[in-house]
């Protein structure tokens, strides 16, 4: 199965909404590399990044349903994608 390694950003306006947030941060668990949350008190919002290594479908799927909770904007940005080591390898000499 084919990864992509994509960062999440993710800002939090609706406090109510962080235990859904969470839930779904959980559930994907597995494709989560690591995560950062920022209080921003001064704008009364949260500040999250999410690193992931996922299936395209997976990211896109979580990105999804994160954007439909309300207060909770979301967008992601994927790494280029990458060939096989040995092709990249193959290229550079060329």
């Amino acid at each position: 199965m084919e990864t992509r390694i994509a960062l999440l950003a993710i800002v939090v306006q609706e406090t109510g909404s962080v235990g859904r947030l969470n839930e779904l941060l959980h559930q994907y668990g597995t494709w989560i590399i690591g995560r950062m949350g920022v209080p921003y008190r001064q704008r009364g919002l949260h500040i999250i990044s999410v690193a992931m290594d996922a299936p395209q479908d997976e990211i896109s799927a979580l990105a999804g349903k994160i954007g439909r909770l309300e207060g909770v904007t979301a967008k992601t940005v994927y790494a280029p994608a990458e060939s096989a080591p040995g092709e990249r390898r193959e290229k550079e000499r060329n």
